[in-house]
């Protein structure tokens, strides 16, 4: 499930960066959703809200490692709503991985595109969005207490996995 979520994000997330570069122009913004959304081109060299542009190839390093990690982790997934975090998650890392590794201006350095823009918000993509999704899915199977091999810990008695008394 991990690689399949992954998978989608990633490729509506390279289709709409597409889609952007080709009927978009960098500085020139597009009012949507009577200015709710605007469509707004920028080249972002840094990680989220433009931090650590000076850090490119960090950035790129740390997004491997990311990628890594949760191929490596997703074998032992128990929980569907773990699944579709660490799906969005590596489906959004990926994303914007491949923006730095193959984009301007050099391998590894490359810049992320993003499109839109929401009124007093940094500009994002869909990968963002699905990095965005992931951290709060990841955050709510916490709270409530699933693992990511799906067991259940803390909270109200009734959510914590018991020994079957039949195994006595």
């Amino acid at each position: 499930m991990v690689i399949v979520v992954a998978v989608v994000w990633l490729a509506l997330d390279q289709v709409t960066k597409y889609l952007a570069e080709q009927h978009l122009t960098q500085g020139d913004p597009i009012p949507l959703v009577g200015g709710l959304l605007q469509l707004r081109l920028i080249y972002n060299s840094g990680a989220a809200f433009s931090l650590a542009t000076g850090a490119t190839g960090l950035l790129t390093i740390l997004a491997v490692s990311v990628v890594v990690y949760i191929i490596w982790s997703a074998r032992r997934l128990g929980s569907l709503g773990w699944a579709w975090g660490l799906g969005l998650l590596l489906g959004g890392a990926t994303g914007n991985l491949t923006d730095r590794l193959f984009r301007p201006p050099n391998f590894g350095e490359g810049h992320v595109v993003d499109f839109l823009a929401l009124p007093n918000f940094p500009v994002f993509n869909v990968a963002d969005m699905g990095i965005t999704a992931a951290a709060i899915l990841i955050g709510w199977q916490a709270l409530r207490g699933v693992s990511p091999d799906g067991s259940r810990s803390g909270g109200d008695a009734a959510d914590e996995r018991r020994p079957d008394p039949a195994d006595d």
